[in-house]
């Protein structure tokens, strides 16, 4: 993995890469349309092929200065990581213009992961527009971040299905790549244990919803946006983001094969 921040989301250091391992995993390659010269995708495995499946949303990239999670993306086509067993809704890259400029805001500006609730930028008016036009809801929702002021591993758990809760077993994955996050506060939020928010369905800001605020006033959801310490090395918060996905997964297919007995 090259870890030159100019080269590694452009059309040739990112894009290419990310539609062949694509679609030597299985993927459909949906494009929408280019945002700064760079390509606005969603991979899609799993899908119509008649079998009842669980089905995962999985986004990265909203801010363009934590590059880990579409990286990550990147390395789990590569490795094997995305489960057949699965239909998958992959968005890699939510901010093309800022990953590639390093920014955590759009070249606009605009702060994309507290603008579901304005929908301002086009890529979050688009972004919106496919989640609005999907299919039934989705069985688990996983979002990829980082944060620049975290100690350790942390997520956030945003939980109105009524299915079971994921973050003890993302967690003690997680611990093998990464410390978690002692607290007890983390950017103003309660930890109930280390590396654990458990986050109520309502924003922060009433104006500046993110992009699991908008899932949650959809329909009912199983939530987890993932955090990586930025200050740790970068193929360490990698690791930990598919460490993560992968026990998420782990859950979701045991959940999924009791429910089917």
């Amino acid at each position: 993995m090259r870890l030159s921040r100019a080269q590694d989301f452009t059309e040739i250091g990112y894009y290419r890469p990310l539609r062949a391992a694509a679609e030597a995993a299985g993927f459909v390659w949906h494009e929408a349309g280019h945002f700064h010269a760079l390509p606005y995708v969603l991979l899609r495995s799993g899908h119509g092929s008649g079998a009842e499946v669980p089905r995962v949303y999985l986004s990265a990239g909203i801010h363009g200065d934590e590059p880990a999670g579409s990286l990550a993306v990147l390395e789990g086509l590569r490795g094997g990581l995305f489960d057949r067993g699965v239909a998958w809704d992959i968005f890699p890259a939510l901010n093309p213009g800022g990953l590639a400029r390093g920014t955590r805001e759009n070249p606009g500006g605009i702060d994309l992961n507290r603008d579901y609730r304005l929908l301002t930028a086009p890529e979050t008016r688009l972004h919106a527009h496919w989640i609005e036009c999907g299919e039934s809801p989705y069985d688990l929702y996983i979002s990829l971040h980082e944060d620049w002021e975290a100690r350790g591993f942390y997520l956030y758990e945003i939980n109105t299905s009524g299915g079971p809760s994921m973050s003890a077993a993302i967690l003690s994955a997680v611990e093998t790549f990464l410390p978690l996050e002692p607290g007890p506060v983390v950017d103003g939020h309660r930890l109930r244990a280390p590396g654990w928010i458990y986050h109520p369905p309502e924003p922060d800001e009433p104006e500046g919803w993110p992009e699991a605020i908008f899932h949650c006033k959809k329909r009912p959801l199983n939530s987890y946006t993932l955090e990586t310490p930025s200050a740790l090395p970068l193929r360490r918060r990698v690791d930990a983001h598919l460490a993560a996905v992968r026990a998420a997964i782990r859950v979701l297919l045991t959940e999924s094969r009791k429910t089917g007995d």
